[in-house]
């Protein structure tokens, strides 16, 4: 049912959608977007940070649906937190920051449709390869994994150095911020026809419709829709980066006017990303060029010829991206592991070990004799850091996959076509030398990545950056991450990057930090 049919709640799929319209049959598309500001519900919860439990009082806007012409409402609607009370002291959020929280992971649909508070967004399926995810919904977003510190997928899962659950969404609400969760399609939707609906670009242009219906109504949405701040990880993560590059690119028009999204712009202020599985028809090459020695779980090697394909193919790519660092010079596929190991890799392991105390870092610089500590740093070399590191998580290709198995090849699908190749070395592999893309792909290859933005200078870009990524996090190359902040640098950008010392996917142990940082850079913290 369509948003302008009825006032008051729609049923979508057996789903209660608060539509929010004027519901008058002489109603406007726009008039169909407008926010209502009095269809909430006040809700009380704890939210646990660093500086102890607090409790926040906030109302609580159920799933609105963003866009008039939605493809499937139970994935094109968003949810709306406003603090107004917080430890019996009232707060006034007509002025605070938003935080932007997707829940996406593995490019797999997120809804929150079914979400009864703050956090409540999460994807629906499991990640995993080609195929459909399963059914139930993770409502939590993707599992944590307690044995590795992990989480599978991004979502709305992210842990601390404790393997804690975190959640932005509810530290933003507890700071004082408006929180909007954006549902998306994703990738495994399928409709009776055998059509996959959800497949790239609709993630990002979900999310950018939902960022239009937040500007379009500024001075009705609480909050100031000048300062959006987005976060998201893993895929997530990727789409946040480039809801942060692409912002206001007229290339997506086109697909944003075939939803009705709100006539505004979809630029925001500032992007969290945490690491992000992006950059994705290069993705195969940089995961050889930092992972290629690395063997599987299984103690095996995985094909070097294919790896060794890969990885030089790589250093064609890193030089076309002209990126210069400071004392560095151009960063090449010569000299990029250094910038890595210097920049990040051995900062970030002299932080953890100031950390602990004299015995624990005695205890730890005996079984990781490949650090060198001295004047209170830690130096060492990139192969002892690899092996450090121990086996990596994908086969190679690592994304897209001979066989078609990995969720990236679903991800660039089309009609009912539910997986294909999007690189030239993985479909000339498998058809021949001859092989060409399909003629829809680089396209929608350039609209899913974050990069080609940057490199041409989009003025619609955000200018603030926080971006985050484990040591220990081979789902994808550590290059993307140091690649994603130095070009951004490059153009004098904001740019606050860190990697986490001995951490996997989905860490997040510096939480506190980005809440300040989005008062900080927002200017709304004085």
């Amino acid at each position: 049912m369509g948003l302008g049919a009825t006032a008051g709640v729609a049923a979508v799929g057996g789903i209660a959608l608060n539509a929010q319209a004027s519901g008058t049959n002489g109603s406007t598309a726009a008039d169909a977007l407008v926010f209502d500001k009095d269809a909430y519900t006040e809700l009380t919860t704890t939210i646990t940070t660093d500086a102890g439990d607090k409790s926040v009082k906030y109302h609580f806007y159920k799933a609105v649906t963003y866009v008039t012409k939605p493809v499937d409402e139970k994935y094109q609607s968003l949810i709306v937190s406003v603090p107004v009370e917080i430890d019996g002291t009232a707060v006034d959020a007509t002025h605070a920051p938003i935080l932007f929280a997707n829940s996406v992971g593995g490019y797999m649909p997120s809804s929150v449709t079914d979400a009864t508070g703050v956090g409540g967004g999460g994807m629906t399926g499991m990640p995993g390869g080609g195929a459909p995810g399963a059914s139930a919904s993770a409502s939590a977003g993707a599992s944590a994994s307690s044995s590795t510190g992990e989480v599978q997928s991004g979502g709305n899962a992210q842990v601390n150095a404790q393997g804690g659950m975190v959640s932005n969404a509810k530290l933003a609400l507890a700071a004082g911020y408006v929180v909007v969760e954006p549902g998306a399609r994703g990738r495994s939707l399928i409709d009776a026809d055998g059509t996959y609906y959800g497949t790239a670009p609709a993630a990002i242009v979900d999310l950018k419709a939902a960022v239009r219906y937040v500007r379009a109504n500024k001075g009705r949405i609480p909050g100031n829709t000048d300062r959006i701040v987005s976060s998201g990880t893993s895929a997530g993560g990727a789409l946040s980066a480039l809801l942060g590059a692409s912002g206001d690119s007229p290339l997506y028009d086109k697909y944003l006017k075939e939803l009705g999204a709100a006539d505004a712009g979809d630029a925001i202020f500032a992007s969290g990303d945490w690491c992000p599985i992006t950059d994705l028809e290069h993705a195969d090459m940089a995961y050889e060029w930092n992972w290629g020695g690395n063997k599987l779980s299984s103690g095996s090697l995985v094909d070097q010829a294919v790896s060794k394909d890969l990885s030089t193919a790589f250093a064609d790519y890193q030089a076309s991206l002209r990126i210069r660092a400071k004392g560095f010079g151009t960063l090449t596929a010569r000299n990029l592991d250094d910038y890595l190991l210097r920049t990040y890799l051995q900062p970030s392991a002299t932080t953890y070990l100031k950390s602990l105390s004299d015995a624990d870092r005695s205890t730890y610089l005996a079984s990781n004799t490949f650090i060198t500590w001295s004047g209170g740093k830690a130096t060492f070399t990139w192969a002892d850091f690899l092996t450090h590191v121990g086996a990596r998580k994908k086969d190679t290709p690592a994304f897209d996959a001979f066989d078609l198995s990995a969720g990236e090849n679903n991800e660039f699908g089309t009609g009912t076509t539910q997986n294909r190749h999007f690189t030239l070395y993985s479909l000339r592999h498998e058809s021949g030398g001859s092989a060409r893309l399909d003629s829809d792909l680089p396209e929608k290859l350039h609209l899913m990545n974050p990069m080609p933005f940057i490199k041409q200078h989009n003025p619609g870009r955000s200018k603030h950056w926080w971006i985050r990524v484990g040591t220990k996090d081979s789902d994808t190359s550590l290059s993307v991450v140091g690649n994603l902040a130095a070009s951004l640098e490059q153009l004098g950008d904001d740019v606050d990057t860190r990697y986490y010392w001995d951490e996997g996917h989905g860490s997040n142990i510096d939480a506190a930090d980005f809440i300040t940082w989005i008062g900080k850079v927002t200017g709304y913290s004085k």
